[in-house]
């Protein structure tokens, strides 16, 4: 369809363009509506459904029976690595991460910080809290003490979820001591802290706080997919800061989700 097209239906009738983009989406509970504009300027988007991200992710394809097929495709341009991973193990992942944050006391809701770089245990990271309906806020990986500390105090958070080290063209850094500084530094005091170790740089844990991730997830009881409302929120994603404190830019699960979906199958 031209883009013409698509623009003329939606202004003809914006709700019921919506409504029918929310049919990629496997609902919970569908909604009713797509606009709520009760509350206007403060707008709501299929503010009565009931859904999960992860499942719609992840889960619906393993369902289907494509759960051989790639879902995450690896290639680091610093080691030169190179992997994929299937949907039904990316679901067995998250599910084990997912457990492992609530064996931590992590739950719908909650806040969890991921301090991580590019690997794909960011996306299994990020995919594990929307699975028990935690909301998650990635913070650059890398970013000064301080930096994340700004982050730690403004998202409160119940756990985060980060890696031993980041890689760059003749460097390695190592992300745990940031976090520790960033930790020391911020008034609110995470319950927890998930390492993911990577072989170039392990970090050394704190006992009484910190858990290494491997292990973490071969103990945990995997999670199922948490019903969260469509205004319930899915991820916090800071601003830069460059004017003045950072804010927290707020994303509700079932309208970034359908419009995520409309964009990529556009």
């Amino acid at each position: 369809m031209a883009y013409q097209e698509v623009y003329a239906g939606w202004k003809a009738d914006p709700e019921a363009f919506w409504m029918e983009a929310a049919k990629a989406i496997d609902w919970m509970k569908p909604p009713s509506h797509a606009l709520e504009a009760s509350k206007a300027p403060l707008y709501g988007w299929y503010d009565d459904a009931v859904c999960n991200v992860c499942w719609n992710a992840v889960d619906r394809h393993v369902e289907a029976g494509h759960g051989d097929r790639t879902a995450i495709i690896y290639d680091s341009p610093i080691t030169g690595a190179k992997g994929k991973t299937s949907f039904a193990e990316l679901q067995a992942q998250t599910a084990a991460l997912g457990g492992a944050l609530q064996a931590q006391g992590v739950g719908k809701g909650d806040r969890v910080v991921i301090y991580m770089p590019m690997i794909p245990e960011a996306l299994v990271a990020m995919l594990a809290c929307a699975r028990i309906g935690a909301v998650h806020s990635v913070v650059f990986g890398g970013f000064a003490a301080p930096e994340l500390a700004v982050r730690i105090d403004d998202a409160r958070p119940k756990a985060i979820l980060a890696a031993s080290c980041g890689l760059e063209p003749g460097r390695t850094i190592a992300y745990k001591p940031l976090v520790d500084a960033a930790i020391g530094m911020s008034d609110h005091k995470p319950d927890a802290v998930i390492v993911f170790q990577r072989d170039q740089l392990r970090a050394e844990l704190n006992e009484e706080r910190d858990l290494d991730w491997a292990e973490a997830t071969a103990a945990a009881t995997p999670a199922d997919c948490v019903p969260v409302g469509g205004m319930d929120p899915l991820y916090i994603l800071y601003t830069s800061g460059t004017t003045g404190q950072p804010k927290g830019v707020v994303r509700p699960s079932a309208g970034y989700m359908v419009a995520l979906a409309w964009t990529m199958g556009a």
